[in-house]
């Protein structure tokens, strides 16, 4: 007999603990713990009645909307598998992601059924939209006494990863994965509490948002706080108003808060800030701290993580400009990124490729052995990011492997050039990336966004740069955008920057 674990235990033991504190707030809408889990139970009810059998693939097109938490704690009480997906798809790629899990049924909010219902026509899977049509089958069906036993092994969320390279692949994550995930988060890595109030301003559908705002929160019995569409004076208000202090972001966001911050009437308090999903340049971290005074922890994973690998833990210390330790129980070291098929750990202070092990490390890409292979190997997850580990074990990136430019076989790493060209105060965003060269093989290319109210020249920013970085690494070319192409996860998509520059 295997042990037994689920993700909705997170849910139904706060309905057991604390059926009386407010769970969750969207606008107008607050309810506690027990509503929340009655609604989560109902709507199991109503997908046993549709035919989900534990172990089916059940996909979820929803923004950060209440619709979102109790379809997926639905699902995962009726031991059915969460296939998030990523609500900037076309109906081509939503398709690729029904057909590549097998998913059997598509929970789809109103505003993405365009998309949504003609992807699931495409390959034949049933839709029900959240809302009106969903709500109604919940209250006719007989809502599930408690959730359904899971071995702790068994599948519970397949994320697609859009990954740099070809199509996106579904990483498997375990109960165990999800849940030991949200309870370290929540008790080892930062002290969360039970009166805590945090925003959920990052997508739900990504694992950072699932995991860190969402389970964790409830993990802690803590309060989320929906907020749809981030908006940086929206946010502001909306943590004001309702007195959040714990806030998840990305780089971007963080962006966005410290420039709204001076128009606003009020700043809320912030206790617990944790920054993740792409690395967050110094300059950024310092004007965040000064306008809000609050600390940010950054982070670092991989939907292959569950996704938390490392952070900056109030226990080690924190460093700014590094990604802190491992989470409790995790290992992260720094292997030979050159080795193939095998992993030679390298010591201290050594560059190289970041290899995690731990519980929060993924079962496996569906149906895809191969991909698995090469990237689980020796007992370790192989990342693909390049980093150091310092003597008191603080964790940095350096780059992706991937994203690495070779200017005349020099290696010049983007985030170094970033971090120096945001410290220009007419550079408001910057993404560094290489571009085929005929002499140096590659030049390295910036694309930046002006400040409001500055008007830098390229020279100028070249100059600038020259002054600050290496012969080889400075930008030889800039060129100027009014936004750059931000992903599902507000990831900056530099494979989307090379194209359109290289021409």
């Amino acid at each position: 007999m295997a042990a037994t674990l689920s993700l909705a235990a997170i849910l139904a033991e706060n309905a057991r603990r604390r059926p009386e504190k407010t769970a969750l707030v969207e606008g107008e809408l607050r309810l506690t713990f027990a509503e929340v889990w009655q609604r989560a139970r109902a709507q199991a009810g109503a997908l046993v009645g549709l035919g989900v059998r534990p172990g089916d693939r059940v996909a979820l097109m929803a923004p950060n909307t209440a619709d979102f938490p109790h379809a997926y704690y639905a699902i995962a009480a009726a031991g059915g598998v969460v296939v998030p997906v990523h609500l900037l798809l076309s109906a081509s790629e939503v398709e690729h992601v029904l057909k590549d899990s097998g998913a059997t049924l598509l929970l789809c909010h109103p505003a993405q059924a365009e998309t949504g219902t003609a992807a699931a026509q495409a390959v034949g899977v049933q839709v029900i939209t959240l809302g009106a049509e969903f709500e109604k089958l919940a209250r006719i069906a007989e809502p599930l006494p408690s959730y359904v036993t899971r071995a702790a092994d068994d599948p519970a969320v397949v994320f697609y990863t859009s990954g740099t390279t070809g199509v996106p692949k579904g990483a498997v994550l375990s109960h165990f994965n999800l849940v030991m995930n949200a309870t370290v988060n929540a008790f080892d890595a930062n002290d969360i509490r039970p009166d805590d109030v945090a925003l959920g301003a990052l997508p739900l559908f990504h694992a950072f948002g699932q995991t860190v705002s969402m389970n964790s929160t409830w993990r802690a019995g803590a309060t989320l706080v929906l907020l749809p569409r981030f908006d940086a004076a929206r946010a502001i208000e909306l943590m004001v108003k309702e007195g959040v202090n714990t806030f998840h972001g990305v780089p971007t966001m963080f962006v966005a808060l410290a420039g709204a911050a001076a128009a606003m009437d009020a700043l809320p308090e912030l206790r617990v800030c944790v920054s993740g999903g792409a690395s967050l340049p110094l300059a950024v971290l310092e004007r965040f701290e000064e306008a809000f005074g609050a600390k940010i922890y950054e982070g670092y994973g991989l939907s292959e993580t569950s996704p938390t690998a490392t952070v900056n833990q109030p226990v080690f210390g924190t460093r700014a400009g590094t990604i802190g330790h491992p989470l409790w129980g995790v290992d992260v070291e720094i292997a030979r990124a050159e080795v193939e098929g095998r992993v030679e750990l390298l010591p201290p202070g050594e560059l190289g490729e970041v290899v995690v092990r731990g519980h929060n490390v993924f079962s496996g890409y569906l149906g895809r052995p191969e991909a698995t292979a090469e990237t689980l190997v020796d007992g370790w997850l192989r990342t693909g990011d390049l980093g150091t580990k310092d003597d008191e074990g603080f964790l940095r990136i350096v780059d992706r492997k991937k994203d690495v430019i070779i200017r005349g076989g020099y290696n010049v790493y983007p985030r170094e050039v970033e971090e120096v060209l945001l410290r220009h105060p007419g550079v408001a965003q910057a993404a560094v990336i290489g571009l085929p060269d005929e002499l140096h093989g590659e030049e390295v290319c910036a694309v930046v966004v002006r400040a409001t109210g500055a008007v830098p020249e390229a020279a100028e920013i070249t100059e600038w740069s020259k002054e600050h970085l290496g012969r080889h690494k400075y930008p030889r070319r800039v060129e100027f955008t009014d936004a750059l192409p931000l992903g599902p996860s507000m990831k900056i998509l530099k494979r989307e920057l090379r194209v359109r520059y290289a021409q």
